[in-house]
């Protein structure tokens, strides 16, 4: 089989042969040596040609078969599954939601970690049982997980974890493990960079008090409904702000298209829907936005930074370098993402 001339072992150096199969494996699936479905020796066949023990051809295999790279089937033989290695640094990532904030996270990420390591993205919808056979189904196949834990009840309301996630995170190796956005504790060992949801946005109105007091009523549209809900830490932090400040405040479920608007409110929306339904508002009854009406809108994108809107929003570009840094240099612990009130037009 042709295949041979691709395998190469060293029988005086140190390194363990099975180990010698599995990189010699990845190298050449790497160099383009070894394609997608393409047929590898039997561990018969491959212990005879290198005068190797059958065990250890076959930890070898196992260790393959384990992080996905190849799979064997019944009666045919083992074959190569999968051909996005590059490198030995291979990542997966799992996200809760496909926004566009989510995304910055990512690209932030494959930007930092360079060329030298290969990353798969999943999304797994605040779905706790789409997230648990994920993890299932990719155990050990990864070098590191990088995980954001956000999900959400039968009744669609926010949770960050329970018994069940705790249990399953907790059998990949604190080593390869990495949480980001949401502070999660799995072990005492483990690492990650987060949001700290109460007092970010508690710090962040903050720093906006002084145009915060022009207003006479600071209005949240806190959706309790969502099919990504937001975590309740985000309503005490807003509590916490007004009470202190003696600001009268409300709290609504979602901007309605036929709501009344009066001068004097300031309203802070965190869903698309809910900026964008407040908008046309204001200009329907033509007041001046950031003088009759004040916006604060939540998680800063693109568009709102080209609108003029202000923002109060974690950095989402700096966590995902943040966390491709920890992994790059083995960091250990917790690292709080900035997080800051950005003054636009709107207020």
């Amino acid at each position: 089989m042709e295949v041979f001339k691709f395998v190469s072992i060293d029988k005086d150096s140190r390194k363990p042969k099975y180990q010698q199969i599995v990189d010699s494996t990845i190298t050449n699936i790497s160099n383009g040596h070894l394609s997608m479905e393409q047929k590898i020796p039997s561990i018969n066949m491959l212990s005879e040609a290198f005068d190797l023990s059958r065990d250890t051809v076959e930890k070898a295999y196992n260790i393959l078969k384990e992080r996905k790279i190849i799979t064997s089937i019944r009666g045919k033989g083992f074959y190569i599954a999968r051909t996005q290695l590059i490198s030995k640094i291979n990542n997966l990532i799992l996200i809760n939601k496909p926004s566009s904030y989510k995304m910055q996270i990512y690209n932030s990420f494959i930007e930092r970690i360079g060329a030298s390591a290969h990353t798969d993205l999943n999304i797994y919808h605040c779905d706790q049982s789409l997230f648990l056979n994920l993890l299932k189904k990719y155990r050990n196949a990864y070098d590191y997980y990088i995980i954001m834990p956000h999900f959400k009840t039968d009744k669609l309301e926010h949770k960050s974890s329970n018994d069940e996630i705790i249990k399953e995170l907790q059998k990949i190796p604190k080593e390869k493990l990495l949480i980001i956005d949401n502070r999660l504790t799995v072990e005492k060992e483990h690492r990650g960079v987060y949001q700290d949801f109460e007092n970010d946005i508690y710090n962040a109105l903050n720093e906006g008090l002084e145009k915060i007091q022009k207003y006479k009523r600071l209005i949240l549209a806190y959706p309790t409904k969502s099919v990504y809900p937001y975590p309740k830490r985000i309503l005490f932090g807003f509590r916490k702000f007004c009470v202190q400040h003696n600001i009268n405040f409300e709290i609504l479920d979602e901007i309605f298209e036929d709501m009344i608007l009066k001068k004097g409110d300031l309203f802070i929306t965190i869903q698309e829907s809910d900026l964008v339904n407040l908008i046309n508002l204001i200009r329907e009854n033509e007041y001046a936005l950031g003088e009759d009406i004040g916006v604060i809108s939540y998680n800063e994108t693109p568009l709102k930074e080209l609108l003029g809107i202000t923002v109060i929003s974690t950095d989402f570009k700096q966590m995902g370098a943040t966390a491709a840094d920890m992994i790059l240099n083995k960091q250990e612990g917790f690292i709080k993402n900035p997080f800051r009130f950005i003054d636009r037009n709107s207020i």
